[in-house]
């Protein structure tokens, strides 16, 4: 055993490189036992690893070394200019909401500890993307995108123009995608291609129509905007044999309810929707907004696994859901946005995150009191389930200023309120009963009740 000792310290001392060790193994284990020669092939093996290890130690990491640091961040009104120590060639903003961000990707920067905020800018973090990419998230004030940057002639500055933007057109910005800046001959209002990537479409959007408003005479008269639920690409919930829809019961219904209301003079009507077309869950609460809406009312059916579940219930928002089915409910409605992988709507279905100023809060109770409202005069034609009042996150029903519900019609998954769904009698009975809680609600709150 000394004498394997003495090779291997021989060995050891002598080989400096792979190809010394080798040969330095083959000119000794030709004098060794065969038990010895095995030992000192295991430990030829553990010392190749580790004199590898010890060359990945101390050989120099020039791509971090190349890698640019961020030096500095000023921030005025309406532009952010991020400073580097060394040029870099390109950069990527893309923004998200809830809260309201916008995210600046650097390939071939690492990540800063610079806290800066002003302006349109609430607050500053950093990240790692990853080994080579720099994140830099900027937490907004109020919504707000990227309406034009420019990299310094050396690259070593990045400006940034924000412009601040309605809710509306800020979940068009997070679904537009990303902003590519720094490529040759290319504007970060425009089209952008970068090599061995896509095409990222970078238009301004449109603004969102208005839809018309009926009913009774005069802008002083209360405004209610009927929400029919899904549409378009978005069929909603199915029928248990696949023929039926939520989609088209749901703007069925929501006629229903409009021409109910406008023929009694009492209030004006709009529908977010009045034909079989897609509207993103916060286009839908904007439209309402836009129309500066007193109430607004989604309307859908509901579907479950159990074909035994059936009749209507009143969802309103909530900072938590109210128990397990409320919380499956916002999941699948919240979704709506989502389509192929794809979020439409940029929400964060996280509704503890969401900080409800006291405005959302008076219209909370607002919105709880109607819904009580809207069961007592639904109850005697439309039958409910029990507990029928729920509570829950649904993106719809956030508009901070305008009192809102989402009635649940009944269940399309059963074939009793199936039928009873597609019925114009009981889509009538609907609408009487939502047109007695609308006139009996306006009526209180001018009383002060």
């Amino acid at each position: 055993m000394a004498k394997l000792w003495l090779t291997m310290h021989a060995a050891n001392t002598l080989c400096r490189r792979p190809g010394d060790c080798r040969m330095m193994l083959r000119r000794v284990i030709t004098y060794l036992p065969s038990a010895q020669k095995l030992l000192l092939a295991m430990l030829f093996r553990l010392s190749i690893a580790a004199f590898a290890l010890s060359l990945a130690a101390t050989a120099p990491h020039s791509s971090a070394h190349a890698a640019a640091a961020i030096a500095g961040i000023d921030i005025a009104a309406d532009q952010v200019t991020v400073r580097f120590d060394r040029p870099v060639a390109t950069a990527s903003a893309f923004v998200l909401n809830g809260p309201n961000r916008i995210a600046i990707d650097v390939p071939g920067a690492q990540m800063g500890r610079i806290a800066a905020a002003g302006g349109l800018i609430a607050s500053t973090r950093h990240g790692q993307y990853d080994s080579r990419t720099a994140r830099i998230v900027f937490e907004l004030t109020q919504p707000a995108v990227v309406s034009g940057a420019e990299f310094s002639s050396d690259h070593q500055a990045l400006t940034l123009t924000l412009s601040a933007v309605t809710e509306s057109l800020f979940a068009r910005a997070v679904r537009k995608g990303r902003q590519l800046f720094g490529l040759p001959g290319e504007r970060a209002s425009a089209t952008t291609t970068q090599p061995g990537g896509v095409t990222v479409p970078l238009d301004p959007p449109r603004p969102l129509p208005v839809p018309p408003v009926t009913g009774a005479r005069g802008s002083r008269r209360p405004l209610v905007v009927i929400d029919a639920g899904h549409g378009g690409h978005d069929p909603g919930s199915l029928s248990a044999d696949g023929s039926r829809r939520e989609k088209d019961v749901a703007l069925a219904i929501a006629r229903a309810i409009r021409d109910e209301l406008a023929a009694s003079g009492r209030v004006r009507v709009a529908l977010t929707r009045s034909d079989d077309r897609f509207l993103v869950l916060g286009e839908r609460r904007e439209i309402a907004r836009r129309l500066k809406a007193d109430l607004f009312i989604s309307v859908h059916a509901d579907s479950a696994p159990n074909p035994a579940a059936r009749g209507a219930s009143i969802y309103t928002l909530s900072e938590v859901a109210s128990d397990r089915v409320a919380a499956q409910l916002a999941a699948k409605e919240n979704r709506a946005d989502v389509l192929n992988g794809v979020d439409l709507g940029g929400e964060n279905n996280d509704v503890s995150s969401i900080l409800i100023d006291l405005a959302q809060r008076e219209t909370m109770n607002i919105s709880s009191d109607f819904a009580s409202l809207l069961q007592r005069e639904m109850s005697p034609t439309v039958r409910f389930k029990d507990s029928a009042h729920k509570f829950a996150g649904l993106i719809v029903l956030k508009a901070p200023d305008v009192p809102s519900v989402l009635l649940e019609t009944g269940y399309i998954s059963n074939p009793d309120d199936l039928q009873l769904l597609f019925s114009r009698d009981y889509q009538h009975d609907i609408a009487v009963g939502v047109r007695k809680a609308v006139e009996t609600h306006f009526a209180r709150r001018l009383t002060g009740e």
